[in-house]
């Protein structure tokens, strides 16, 4: 299961919001997003979509990744227009 691991993730991250969106829960989130793969992750920086894709459930991946995103320079390319779409809907959802 990898919600222990994200809840554990978000304990050791204080600086930076998760938020858990299951699809079959929560379709409209989704959108025309065709998820096959799980667990797949969105990651943004509050203000655009960074990187939008499947993931391996290990704790240590994911804090690379959130890592290396981090340290990315301002104004780097974000994860695309879907990824955009997904994030803004999550955002009017969950009101962040």
């Amino acid at each position: 299961m990898y919600r222990p691991l994200f809840d554990e993730l978000a304990r050791a991250h204080p600086e930076v919001r998760f938020e858990w969106v299951d699809i079959e829960d929560d379709s409209d989130i989704a959108g025309d997003l065709d998820v096959e793969t799980f667990p797949t992750l969105l990651i943004a920086d509050g203000e655009r979509a960074l990187f939008l894709g499947p993931l391996l459930p290990q704790a240590p991946v994911l804090a690379r990744l959130l890592t290396s995103l981090q340290a990315a320079a301002p104004g780097s390319a974000g994860a695309g227009g879907e990824a955009q779409q997904v994030f803004e809907r999550v955002r009017t959802a969950r009101g962040a």
